[in-house]
């Protein structure tokens, strides 16, 4: 849901956007799907653009199906995805309570980075960094992806030491980044005050093909292709009830009636505490708002993403030119999914210190999301206690990056009941103490 590294925002503008309405039909179309391309573009030109398919069909739930993924966001839709692409599972249905995307994974602000460093978490995240790159194409579907770089500022001797340790620790990962001077800062990022009045800049860890996407546009490929696989995506079909039977799961039972499945799986971020009471387990995490703002557009600035955590604030610049903004969670626990001044205050306040010249802009719009955050800040991809669930949960802030690499990861655990990349991220972990602390290593406060 989330990055959230930060929450959402209407960054970027897609091309494909005004295929994402779903047909007036139910029925399932039987002819393949159309390749998007710059001849499709021109040949449609000639027909008022009238003649596009449906990105995705409109579907009404069937009484079983082999999986049922419980949200359609980018995790779930990326779940259902290499369900089909790897492993050839296509009786599947993604059900979302909402609209699809509507969550976190549209309310973010799309930073994609790999630079971790705990080894189970850089895999995990290097992973979805190189399907983003590729995703485009795999999809056919415009997603996007601009690997901008993501910088990730050092302003206490204690940063310095803490991403010269990452450095190190991603050159033994097979993770490129590398520890920048502050002058080099200054190259990348010309607007940076250096010698801030609290903490100035020492260097700072930089992976070069890091980046962000169009938050929107993966979960729209992601479904398009799901769809074109034959999967039925549900939306406005809120989870009300998990069956179960002799320990083991059913089906669900939703507004729109009651659906079998041999396998479940849990991919609803937020709401994961809620799916899993259903479920009859708990979970080690807690639910908390995270937020983000973007200003008024203006002319480029700045071309990478930068990251600073002692001062606690991040920043990049949309194609719209609205500088794209976010902090840390709020101090509570919570499901509000709007803004609040005290954010603005804090985080705005903290920028300001890095780029002075922020001081001048006026706020366009902010927003909320609901992140769900574990103890030692790495996400849960397990099996639980009711035999045929599966859990993605857990991801904090970073959901976004992860998106390609947790669904490939989670598809394989549930066809296969194994994964290399979920291994390390399962729910027993907190009872035999494997924590994988990202709590301070990932390079932010939460």
């Amino acid at each position: 849901m989330s990055q959230l590294h930060g929450i959402v925002t209407v960054a970027h503008t897609s091309p494909y956007a005004f295929e994402c309405i779903t047909p007036e039909t139910d029925e399932p179309d039987s002819s393949p799907m159309k390749r998007y391309s710059a001849f499709a573009i021109a040949r449609e030109a000639f027909f008022g653009h009238k003649n596009w398919e449906r990105a995705w069909r409109k579907a009404q739930p069937k009484a079983r199906y082999d999986v049922v993924i419980v949200g359609a966001g980018g995790h779930g839709l990326a779940t259902a995805y290499y369900l089909g692409k790897n492993f050839g599972i296509t009786n599947v249905a993604v059900i979302e309570k909402g609209w699809l995307g509507g969550g976190n994974t549209g309310r973010n602000t799309t930073i994609i980075r790999s630079n971790y460093l705990q080894d189970p978490s850089a895999a995990i995240y290097e992973k979805a960094r190189s399907l983003y790159e590729t995703m485009s194409q795999d999809l056919n579907y415009n997603v996007m992806f601009s690997p901008r770089g993501v910088m990730m500022l050092a302003q206490t001797e204690h940063e310095v030491r803490g991403y010269l340790r990452t450095a190190h620790a991603n050159a033994l990962q097979g993770v490129e980044t590398r520890f920048i001077t502050p002058r080099e800062v200054k190259e990348i990022v010309p607007i940076i005050n250096l010698d801030g009045p609290r903490y100035p800049v020492l260097g700072a860890l930089w992976q070069e093909r890091a980046g962000s996407a169009r938050h929107d546009a993966v979960a729209w490929g992601y479904a398009r292709a799901c769809s074109a696989m034959g999967m039925d995506i549900i939306q406005q079909c809120a989870v009300t009830g998990v069956t179960q039977e002799a320990g083991r799961v059913t089906g669900v039972q939703t507004t729109k009636g009651d659906i079998s499945c041999e396998k479940l799986g849990i991919v609803v971020a937020g709401h994961s505490g809620d799916l899993a009471n259903m479920a009859g387990f708990r979970l080690p995490l807690e639910s908390v708002p995270l937020q983000a703002l973007v200003s008024e557009p203006i002319k480029p600035i700045m071309n990478c993403v930068v990251m600073a955590n002692t001062v606690h604030g991040y920043m990049s610049q949309s194609d719209k030119g609205e500088m794209v903004i976010g902090g840390g969670t709020d101090g509570y626990n919570g499901f509000t999914q709007r803004g609040s001044f005290h954010h603005v205050e804090e985080t705005v306040r903290a920028l300001i210190e890095t780029f002075p010249m922020l001081s001048r802009l006026k706020m366009l719009r902010q927003w909320g999301g609901i992140v769900d955050v574990t103890g030692d800040r790495s996400p849960i991809l397990s099996k639980t206690p009711l035999e045929g669930c599966f859990i993605n949960s857990g991801w904090g802030t970073g959901g976004f990056k992860a998106i390609p690499g947790s669904g490939w990861g989670f598809a394989e655990l549930m066809a296969r009941g194994q994964s290399p990349l979920t291994d390390e991220f399962s729910m027993s972990r907190f009872r035999e103490g494997k924590f994988i602390d990202e709590s301070v290593a990932a390079g932010v406060a939460h």
